[in-house]
This record gives C-alpha cells, sequence and structure tokens, in this order.
C-alpha cells in the first residue's frame, strides 16, 4: 500500500511538473492544490489513529479485580494469613496435624487451579505417611489477595512466610504441579536454606530461559498449537496486551483459558474421569477466578513466560551432602509440556531424581495411582508400584 501511494505521489509530482514548465502561473496553483490534499490527508490519517486507540485503549486495559473481603468484593470463606506487606493468603491444612507430623509440606497448585486441587493424596495416606499439607491460592488466584508486582521470587517468599506463620519449623518441603512448578523453582533459588526438599511434577518451562539450546527451545515451541505459540509470543514480548489478547473474539487465544488444550490420549481418559464430576470442577474453575482473570490466569502467563531473574539451569545443587533431595516427574505423553525439555534439564541438572513416565500425560496430578506414588516416593524415597484401581 505504501509502494502504490508512493508511486502515485511519484506519477502526480511528475504529471505536474511538465504542466508547470509550460504555464508557469499554473505552478503556483498546482503546488497549493497539492499541499492542500496532503494537508488534509494528514489530518484524516491523524482522526483516523485518535479514533482507533480511543477504541482500543479500554479495551486493552483488565478492570481492576475485585479484592476479597472489599465493599465490592467477594467474601472469603476460609482461613488466610496477613502477610508483611498487608496481602492476604488464603490456605487450607490437609493431613496430621502438624505438631505431631513427620513430613510438612507447601503445595502449590497448576495453572487455573486452587487450593483446593484433587493433586493432594487422601486422607489415609497422608496419616499412613505421617504428612501434613498446607495447600494455598497463589497470589490473585481464589482467595489470595492480588499482586501486581508478582514475580517468581515473590511467591517463594510469600511460601516462606506461610510457613514461618503457620510454624513449620526451620525447614519444610515443597511440591508444584504444572505452573505451580514455577514457585518451586522460585523456592530452590532464593530459600533453599529453608528447604527439606523439592517436587516438580510436570512443571511448565519457560521457552526463553537462556540454558535452552535455541534449536531445541524451537523444537518444543513448535509442538504448541499455534494459538498457543501466539499467547506466549505476546506474554513474553507485550505483556500488556495479555488482557485484551485473551478475552478478545477475532482469533483463538489460549487453548487452556479457551478448555480446549490439547491432550494426549493418557489425558484424554483421565479427563473422562474429571468429567463425571464436571459441576464440582466448574465450581472450582469459577473460584480460581472469583477476583478477576487479569491477575489469576493472565498474571500467571506473563510472569511465567516473562524474563526470570535467573535460569534454572543455573541453579546449584541446594543438598550437596545427599541430606535431602529435589525430584522432576514428567510423562512421555505430555503433549502441554514438551518431554524434551525436561529431558534436557534433567541432564543440565543432574543432581535432580528424574522419573520419566511411560504413557502418561499433563494431568498426572489427577489420576489417583500415579498421585500416590509420586507423593510416597518424594517423601520416603522409596520407588513405589503403580498399582491402578
Amino acid at each position: 500500500m505504501v509502494d502504490k501511494m508512493s508511486e502515485a505521489s511519484r506519477r502526480w509530482f511528475g504529471h505536474m511538473k511538465k504542466i508547470c514548465t509550460d504555464v508557469p502561473v499554473r505552478r503556483c496553483e498546482g503546488s497549493a492544490s497539492v499541499g492542500i490534499r496532503r494537508g488534509m490527508l494528514g489530518k484524516v490519517l491523524v482522526v483516523l489513529l485518535v479514533a482507533g486507540l480511543a477504541w482500543a485503549f479500554p479495551a486493552l486495559l483488565p478492570p481492576p479485580p475485585k479484592i476479597c473481603g472489599s465493599p465490592a468484593g467477594p467474601t472469603f470463606t476460609g482461613p488466610r494469613i496477613k502477610l508483611r506487606d498487608g496481602r492476604h493468603l488464603a490456605y487450607k491444612e490437609h493431613g496430621v496435624p502438624k505438631d505431631t507430623a513427620k513430613y510438612k509440606v507447601i503445595y502449590a497448585h497448576s495453572f487455573g487451579s486452587t487450593r483446593y486441587e484433587s493433586a493432594i493424596i487422601p486422607l489415609e495416606t497422608l496419616e499412613e505417611l505421617g504428612v501434613y499439607v498446607v495447600s494455598f491460592d497463589r497470589p490473585g488466584y481464589g482467595e489470595s489477595d492480588p499482586h501486581p508486582k508478582r514475580t517468581i521470587q515473590t511467591t517463594a517468599l510469600d511460601m516462606e512466610e506461610l510457613a514461618d506463620q503457620l510454624g513449620l519449623g526451620p525447614k519444610f518441603y515443597v511440591m508444584g504441579f504444572s505452573m505451580g512448578g514455577h514457585s518451586v523453582w522460585g523456592c530452590l533459588k532464593y530459600i533453599p536454606d529453608r528447604l527439606a526438599g523439592a517436587a516438580l511434577v510436570a512443571p511448565v518451562v519457560n521457552y526463553w530461559w537462556p540454558g535452552f539450546p535455541a534449536n531445541l527451545s524451537k523444537e518444543g515451541y513448535n509442538l504448541q498449537l499455534l494459538q498457543d505459540q501466539w499467547a506466549l509470543r505476546v506474554a513474553h514480548y507485550a505483556p500488556w496486551l495479555v488482557y485484551w489478547w485473551n478475552t478478545q473474539k477475532w482469533f483463538p487465544y489460549n487453548s487452556v483459558i479457551a478448555g480446549k488444550a490439547k491432550l494426549s490420549p493418557p489425558d484424554l481418559e483421565v479427563a473422562s474421569g474429571i468429567a463425571k464430576h464436571a459441576s464440582e470442577s466448574q465450581k472450582l474453575k469459577e473460584y480460581a477466578v472469583k477476583q478477576g482473570v487479569f491477575e489469576s490466569l493472565h498474571r500467571d502467563m506473563m510472569v511465567g513466560f516473562g524474563k526470570w531473574d535467573f535460569d534454572p539451569m543455573d541453579l546449584k545443587n541446594p543438598f550437596p551432602n545427599g541430606e535431602d533431595s529435589v525430584h522432576l516427574w514428567h510423562g512421555d505423553q505430555d503433549w502441554v509440556v514438551p518431554v524434551i525439555l525436561q529431558r534436557y534439564i534433567a541432564e543440565r541438572l543432574p543432581w535432580i531424581h528424574y522419573h520419566e513416565l511411560p504413557n502418561v500425560g499433563h494431568l498426572v496430578m489427577h489420576d489417583p495411582a500415579m498421585k500416590e506414588v509420586i507423593w510416597k516416593t518424594f517423601l520416603t524415597g522409596k520407588k513405589e508400584q503403580i498399582v491402578h484401581s
């Protein structure tokens, strides 16, 4: 379009030059006419640009969050602690009393989930092992206050403060599933001296971590659905567009938010079991975003796929004497997070106990048999046999 306009301009001015050579008086008239027309065109373009911005700008801005407990916000229904900066963090306790527990674990939930996530093993298993678990709504989810300046580090420090206010002692275990894995990476970086052990289960990767070879990162990235490739690009390069991108109706946005994630056959089988409790699942999804989608889902994307202050592949072993351990589980049929990237992480960090699960997808923690094996192996160190009911 620009080239055609330039060509038209050249033709026009060439034509006017020829006329003005023969009729000098008309030269001024022609130049004046062109100037007037160009001036009008410029004004029209400015008006259109201003009108476009006036229309688009409100659509780019997310609505303010509905803070739990505020006059215009929803009520909170469970226990919360008040953090040093004044925010509140909602939590739920599971298992045996923490005063008698052999293992004390802080659990970080996945994308679009909450402290009620079904990844926690049944009470009888927790009692058998002597486990106390506290799950929490990550900032902006459920009934935890949003954190507009949330980073990987701030969530790790929130977990440390949760442990201190609940009296978990000098050391505790951490586990994160899917997007909750970012919180565990944060703990390994910022509070390694507080950890008794760490578990990453199907952790989401950031394709822009510097430690990934460019060809491998590109290969993993290209395995994503095209709509997810674009959603991740926006989150990384233009975070100010994330709200608009994932709420507009012109073209496909993030597949997980849209409820159309790319699931492998094993995941489809697990999902069919979840579908039997569709009503309960829908209530939990609504609970997760009760304060708004921007400070929960969208903030997760901006933080998780934005620029990190560290590269997980540069981390040092937090347990050099072998007193405790870090585990990573991943299914070889995970179509949400490519397994090839986890294999590379395991190679770069040989101190991580890497468990690749055959014929298992991303929803591993929603499979009752699989999650029980993971929890038992993580806490006891004994490799458990998978038994499907």
